[in-house]
């Protein structure tokens, strides 16, 4: 006997004032995961986990913004759609079409770090492990909202689960993986509770600069690989070696991940040596 599946219905907008105007999902999870972001530095600082004063949690918060927003749009063109990048540059500026890129937003944040990091004087490696732990709320938001809209579903899933969604959007009737929701889980709340546990109840940020920022680099990459394998191919185009385009752009991330968890001991070796100096010659 077949299933009866849940045939997802596409709202893109919480409330919309006229045809195609009104406050969407997709921008609320970037105001809300933004909000989130900006209580926990203050929450950080006033607890002593964060450097980032008033002043500088302003433009963190300003430049992880901009490097989001501009990195993810530009990312969707350059690693996505390079050919309407270079035929109609102005759809750049049609955010209300879609297209972002969290690679490319990756690359945005961290921009934007290096740049609020150089201004206030904080290591750029502990600024990092700082913002891991904010990323994984909007990236968690912003996949409920792909869910929301009906939008990056996942492949045809040949044998009957229960949980399986018939996505009209993609064109047919066939059930298919609700992957937007498998990310939402795997590179957004997962990596939420534990960057979190971390921060609040180990010295990792203290005793070994940039671990945190490995640690979590390597888990979204490996979550976004997996959960890749049950999402439609980007934009038609096939996979290569068995990884699609979203795979293999993560695997920078594996190879940054594994960079700062091997220089992080001796990192923490280096600053452990500062302090105990500054404190024997004051």
């Amino acid at each position: 006997m077949t299933p009866d599946y849940h045939v997802h219905t596409p709202h893109p907008f919480l409330i919309e004032f006229t045809e195609g105007v009104g406050i969407r999902f997709y921008g609320l999870a970037y105001v809300l995961g933004f909000v989130i972001g900006t209580g926990l530095l203050w929450i950080y600082w006033r607890r002593g986990r964060s450097p980032f004063h008033p002043a500088a949690q302003a433009d963190l918060v300003l430049a992880l913004m901009v490097g989001t927003i501009v990195g993810g749009r530009l990312g969707y063109f350059l690693f996505y759609a390079p050919a309407t990048l270079i035929h109609e540059p102005l759809q750049i500026f049609r955010f209300w079409d879609g297209g972002m890129a969290s690679h490319g937003g990756f690359v945005g944040v961290f921009l934007g770090l290096w740049w609020t990091a150089h201004k206030h004087k904080v290591p750029l490696v502990t600024a990092g492990d700082v913002v891991v732990t904010l990323a994984p709320a909007g990236l968690m938001l912003g996949r409920l909202a792909n869910y929301i809209n009906g939008e990056l579903w996942g492949r045809v899933i040949e044998n009957h689960v229960a949980w399986a969604v018939i996505f009209p959007t993609s064109g047919s009737r066939l059930p298919r993986h609700p992957s937007q929701l498998y990310e939402a889980a795997l590179e957004g709340l997962l990596p939420l509770l534990y960057t979190q546990w971390r921060i609040w109840r180990t010295p990792v940020i203290v005793q070994r600069p940039g671990r945190l920022a490995g640690e979590f680099l390597l888990g979204y990459a490996a979550a976004r690989v997996f959960c890749e394998h049950f999402r439609e191919h980007d934009l038609g185009v096939p996979p290569f070696l068995g990884l699609n385009r979203g795979a293999w752009l993560s695997l920078g991330l594996v190879v940054a991940g594994v960079w700062l968890i091997a220089t992080s001991a001796a990192r923490g070796r280096a600053a452990a040596a500062k302090a105990y100096e500054k404190e024997s010659h004051p």
